[in-house]
């Protein structure tokens, strides 16, 4: 594969799990000779940021079952926190570093860097693609699993279990 740009992000260097990038602005500068390839972008107020997760360190890569980690900012202590299986969650590690992420498109500077809102990836981090959301990507009617349910009340606030 090859990157057709690389992310600039302003965010402190720090492990991604304790951060928030809700309305955190970043830039994915795509590479002159992909700049083409951005013409008619404009027109959407989202798109899927497909990267490299080119920071991950060697034991992270590969385990099939991981603690989502990140629930600890919620009140959760490790021994709540279940062991799920890696394609259960968005979590970087991986069978291969290869990450997504769904943004909101501000802009686009000079023909080539998008200013994206919302993006969770490092400084300096490869960018493999870049895809529009579509309508017809929206479900309805969807489930998730009881753990997530339960994370995202306590992230909301809603304490009563």
């Amino acid at each position: 594969m090859t990157s057709i740009g690389v992310v600039h992000s302003s965010l402190p260097d720090q492990d991604i799990k304790d951060r928030t990038f809700e309305g955190k602005e970043s830039v994915v500068e795509i590479y002159p000779k992909y700049q083409e390839g951005l013409s008619g972008l404009e027109e959407f107020s989202h798109i899927f940021v497909l990267s490299y997760f080119n920071r991950l360190r060697e034991e992270q890569i590969g385990p099939l079952r991981v603690k989502p980690k990140r629930l600890v900012r919620y009140g959760y202590t490790l021994d709540e926190i279940p062991l799920v299986g890696v394609f259960a969650l968005d979590s970087p590690t991986r069978p291969n570093p290869i990450g997504l992420s769904l943004v909101s498109l501000i802009r686009i500077e000079n023909g080539r860097n998008l200013v994206v809102s919302g993006l969770d990836l490092f400084e300096g981090t490869p960018v493999l693609d870049i895809k529009p959301y579509q309508s017809i990507y929206r479900v309805e009617k969807f489930k998730v699993s009881g753990w997530q349910m339960e994370a995202s009340k306590r992230q909301k606030g809603d304490l009563s279990r």
